[in-house]
């Protein structure tokens, strides 16, 4: 059972004591991996925001949900812990607790590295999460998102290991999960300025709730970071749509007639608030 004080304290302390970021995603959080202690085999991801008790209990119960639906569709996780923890504040503050994945096993970095045979596996990988994802989730009785970028996934033995379960994509409304992305941003400019543009930060969940579009998502950002293969990975998105989704195939195929690109809106928001892409770990 994770000790919540020392867990506390270890959120507290400086740098040099809890180490430092090991991502600049930066959005909601900067993870971070302690270099000695009980916790120096987990990263540590903490989420501040304003909340009130119950937005944080049912922030709290969705992400146990959302852990178990990942798993129940074929997702594998690392261990994850969620926890509301009393750092001192007006209200407890959520806190991921996660198994450390090796950084050497990241998909991000491995695909602006590894050959193009090497990084069209990594993509079967990942794509073979996304179809089994979608396929059992037609059977889950609420709204359910998933979030498979490349960013998010780590390759371990062969296999797609996803990491990102913040913002828990499930129960909350379009709308809700809006103002959960302002909410929580550790931005504090997109908290300011975000609320004049909510239509838009809404729209950037949509993605995450489409089947094809997640899988127009993984080859969109392959093509990305590896301009010289995009034909190669643009021909591997048609394939894998065809064979391993078909109900959606047809909408997915129409979003690969060319290296996807991402919105505009996004695109501005990101370099508004310095975000890098890095891996979300």
């Amino acid at each position: 059972m994770t000790d919540l004080a020392a867990l506390a304290d270890l959120i507290r302390s400086d740098t040099e004591t809890r180490g430092r970021a090991i991502s600049r995603l930066g959005y909601f959080c900067a993870p971070f991996q302690p270099p000695e202690g009980p916790f120096s085999d987990k990263v540590i991801k903490v989420y501040r925001g304003a909340a009130k008790p119950a937005e944080l209990t049912r922030l709290a119960e969705a992400h146990d949900d959302y852990v178990r639906v990942l798993t129940e569709c074929g997702v594998t996780l690392p261990e994850t812990e969620f926890h509301l923890v009393d750092l001192g504040g007006s209200t407890r503050t959520p806190v991921i607790v996660q198994e450390a994945l090796p950084l050497s096993s990241l998909m991000r970095p491995r695909m602006r590295e590894d050959s193009k045979e090497e990084t069209l596996a990594m993509m079967q990988a990942a794509g073979e999460v996304i179809a089994s994802f979608w396929t059992e989730a037609q059977r889950v009785k609420t709204r359910v998102g998933f979030h498979p970028s490349i960013r998010n996934f780590a390759i371990r033995d062969g296999r797609a290991v996803f990491f990102d379960t913040f913002p828990p994509l499930i129960h909350y409304s379009r709308e809700e999960m809006g103002k959960l992305l302002l909410q929580f941003s550790e931005k504090r400019m997109m908290r300011l300025v975000g609320p004049m543009m909510q239509k838009r930060v809404t729209g950037i969940q949509d993605e995450w709730y489409s089947p094809p579009e997640t899988l127009v998502g993984l080859v969109g950002s392959a093509c990305r970071l590896r301009p010289e293969f995009a034909e190669d990975y643009l021909e591997w998105g048609r394939l894998f749509a065809r064979s391993h989704m078909p109900r959606w195939a047809e909408p997915a195929i129409e979003g690969l007639d060319g290296p996807p690109q991402l919105p505009g809106y996004w695109t501005g928001f990101r370099k508004l608030l310095g975000l890098q892409g890095e891996p979300n770990v």
